[in-house]
């Protein structure tokens, strides 16, 4: 292997090495950016409640996933839930949504690119992961879910929530449900935010919050 290759698949391996390394410390938590706003009457319990689909969610495959890991956070933070909507004092209405996102790879400049193996300016035959062309990493996933609360007899908007991740997976029930747990930290204080709001996952503990204040930086392992 020569000089220059073996300089390039180093300085490609640091970052990766680096990242492996950051995703053990942070493996079993979910960070989350949050805002949640709203004027919950003081002195009222959480209470029960029940959940409204949108007709757009009646057949979405993804919702029983949502509701599964909302219900799960909800109770957590004090709701009742009731199969009846006429004996529920809230009416939960639950969003989802999981957008892929493919980043272009920057690291390293002889990583595709004006100077590839492949020729200068990325002509030629490429050689290997496509050495002189654009190299793409993994895709990630932008992650958002959302929680909007009424009370059931008068309609009035009661708390609104939302919390926004990004990892290397779309989100399974466990992940989602870290998620949700970030929406309610702190309920029933709306919090307008953003906050950064980091939970264990599987069993909704948080394990740090703190408020952002400029425009939230990329998650150093996202999860």
């Amino acid at each position: 292997m020569s000089r220059l290759m073996r300089t390039a698949v180093l300085a490609a391996a640091v970052p990766l090495a680096a990242m492996g390394l950051a995703g053990c410390s942070t493996l079993n938590a979910v960070r989350s950016d949050v805002s949640a706003f709203g004027d919950w009457p003081a002195g009222r319990a959480p209470g029960r409640y029940v959940i409204e689909r949108l007709p757009s969610q009646q057949t979405a495959r993804e919702t029983p996933v949502l509701e599964a890991a909302a219900r799960a956070s909800l109770e957590r933070a004090g709701f009742q839930p009731v199969a009846d909507p006429a004996q529920a004092q809230v009416v939960v209405q639950v969003g989802g949504r999981i957008t892929e996102v493919l980043r272009p790879y920057h690291g390293d400049p002889f990583w595709g690119g004006r100077f590839g193996f492949g020729g200068f300016y990325g002509r030629g035959v490429g050689v290997g992961m496509g050495f002189g062309a654009p190299f793409y990493s993994s895709p990630t996933y932008d992650r958002e879910v959302s929680l909007l609360l009424r009370d059931r007899a008068s309609g009035r908007v009661l708390y609104e929530t939302k919390a926004s991740s990004y990892g290397a997976t779309p989100g399974d029930e466990a992940v989602l449900g870290a998620m949700f747990d970030a929406a309610l930290e702190g309920f029933p204080q709306a919090q307008p935010g953003p906050r950064r709001v980091a939970v264990e996952l599987g069993g909704g503990n948080v394990i740090g919050s703190s408020r952002v204040v400029s425009p939230a930086p990329a998650a150093s392992a996202p999860r």
